[in-house]
């Protein structure tokens, strides 16, 4: 079992945003003192900052996507939350200024990967819930671990696709074996990979011997219930599959 890493809450300031997609922005945070707080891949940090329109302090939870020997913390933000065809929520981050300061605080949770544990993973994302598999995979590369890494990745649209260079860049540097299927394709998107919700079918096309795997999942609660649900389906342990359920907030 991981060793429990102690919480800590620091200043940091925004050093980066990056329009990532239509949907998601990527924030960079760099430490005032210059001391980055210790995680392991897959964990989250608490942000906290003012509300520019309500002068309040908001707190909000992210899964951190940067490899731990990062002097920066990396994170996905969904601009803004929808319900139907209205916009419910439009993320702090933004109209926030480059050199605002917010308290990060953590890291906190258990989902936590050790390459040198799991060899033989499977990586299930909706969404901005790839954010922990980047780190991961950032650190399988900075370790030259060599870990059998198959990614299954659910996004909207085409146009969604988070760090996708980077991703690209994996399957030639680190054999990652990425499967990426669209949801809501649309006529004329240009689309031309995997379409629809990730379930025992696609899995075991795509990883066929995902019995043989630990399995991580990240992603809303409904998702993150389909996929355990097709995993054990398919007769993967209940003990080798990890997951880190995230909402929509922003």
């Amino acid at each position: 079992m991981a060793q429990a890493l102690p919480v800590t809450e620091k200043i940091y300031k925004l050093a980066e945003k990056i329009d990532e997609t239509p949907e998601v922005l990527t924030v960079r945070f760099s430490p005032a003192d210059e001391a980055v707080i210790p995680f392991d891949p897959g964990m989250f940090f608490m942000i906290s900052g003012i509300d520019s329109a309500s002068k309040r302090c908001v707190s909000r939870s992210f899964s951190i996507a940067s490899d731990p020997s990062s002097p920066e913390m990396e994170f996905y933000i969904v601009k803004r939350s929808h319900v139907g065809t209205s916009i419910e929520h439009i993320s702090h981050f933004t109209e926030s200024n480059l050199g605002d300061q917010y308290y990060i605080k953590g890291p906190y949770g258990q989902f936590r990967f050790d390459p040198n544990e799991n060899r033989k993973v499977l990586f299930v994302a909706g969404g901005t819930g790839l954010a922990p598999f980047v780190s991961m995979l950032r650190h399988i590369k900075v370790l030259n671990s060599g870990n059998d890494v198959d990614l299954l990745y659910s996004i909207k649209f085409p146009t969604e696709i988070i760090r996708k260079t980077e991703l690209e860049g994996y399957a030639r540097d680190l054999g990652l074996k990425t499967t990426i299927t669209v949801t809501r394709p649309q006529e004329g998107d240009g689309w031309t990979g995997e379409t629809g919700h990730i379930n025992a079918d696609m899995i075991k096309k795509h990883s066929p011997d995902v019995v043989e795997r630990t399995c991580y999942i990240c992603g809303p609660p409904t998702f993150v219930k389909a996929i355990k649900d097709a995993l054990t389906s398919l007769g993967v342990k209940p003990e080798k599959i990890s997951a880190d359920v995230w909402d929509t907030g922003t």
